[in-house]
């Protein structure tokens, strides 16, 4: 489509590119602080899962500790066993929250929409072409750059600045 179809000029065109592509990027980063977002609270409740359950074992340590030197000393039924099943109550909840801290681990998983995204915005980029230019002119304007371009190298190398020819 030219400019002439919809009475744009190639200014605004570019400018009209310009904001449609900057407008695309920002929302990739939405959606990838989003999905990262996501996986930022998984990854806190099987922290804070995982954390509960180590505090419970350290709890349960001074209690099987307490549990066994009662039950050494009585070897019977009485206050040892209550502190055995007090401690073994402990682990049982600590292996609990320990398996739902894995499981909500497990679930974490890199932003794959944003980087399928990402990936569909390059392609479709690779693919896009420069506006062929008039070939009279394009031959015309190479002509005449080249011979700018041979007369500056020469500048360039030469002694002090002085035109060689």
């Amino acid at each position: 489509m030219s400019s002439a179809d919809d009475g744009r000029s190639l200014g605004q065109l570019v400018a009209s590119a310009t904001a449609e592509l900057s407008g695309l990027v920002h929302d990739e980063i939405a959606l990838a602080k989003a999905e990262i977002r996501q996986d930022v609270k998984r990854g806190i409740v099987g922290g804070g899962a995982a954390t509960a359950a180590g505090v419970l074992l350290l709890f349960s340590l001074p209690t099987l500790s307490f549990a066994a030197a009662y039950g050494i000393h009585n070897l019977g039924l009485g206050l040892a066993w209550s502190f055995l099943i007090v401690g073994g109550a402990f682990i049982v909840l600590a292996l609990i929250l320990l398996l739902l801290a894995m499981v909500k681990f497990k679930r974490i998983k890199p932003p794959e929409k944003s980087m399928a995204s990402a990936k569909e915005t390059a392609a479709v980029l690779s693919r896009a072409k420069p506006h062929p230019r008039p070939a009279a002119v394009s031959a015309k304007s190479q002509a005449q750059l080249g011979d700018q371009a041979g007369h500056k190298s020469l500048e360039e190398g030469s002694p002090q600045g002085a035109r060689v020819r």
